[in-house]
């Protein structure tokens, strides 16, 4: 995706709202679609899930990541 002006392309938020679901629904200690309590393994997933979308967020609103592939600069034989 490309990035359009400062700030980059935000987290679409459908997906925010989705992860969010599912983290309320672990921690309330809900029952899956099948009527069986959520294993340890299926929490970890959705928190894992949950801190991967907050690293994007934050990568997304840094406006200096990623600035460096736009230098047009030739590097010196050195590599500086």
């Amino acid at each position: 995706m490309a990035r359009k002006g400062s700030g980059g392309s935000k987290v679409d938020p459908k997906l925010e709202k989705a992860i969010d679901d599912l983290v309320v629904k672990v921690k309330l200690g809900k029952k899956d679609e099948e009527g069986k309590p959520y294993s340890l393994t299926d929490v970890m997933k959705v928190i894992d899930r949950k801190l991967k979308l907050e690293a994007i967020k934050m990568k997304a609103d840094d406006a200096g990541y990623g600035a460096a592939f736009e230098d047009d600069e030739p590097e010196d034989d050195d590599g500086t």
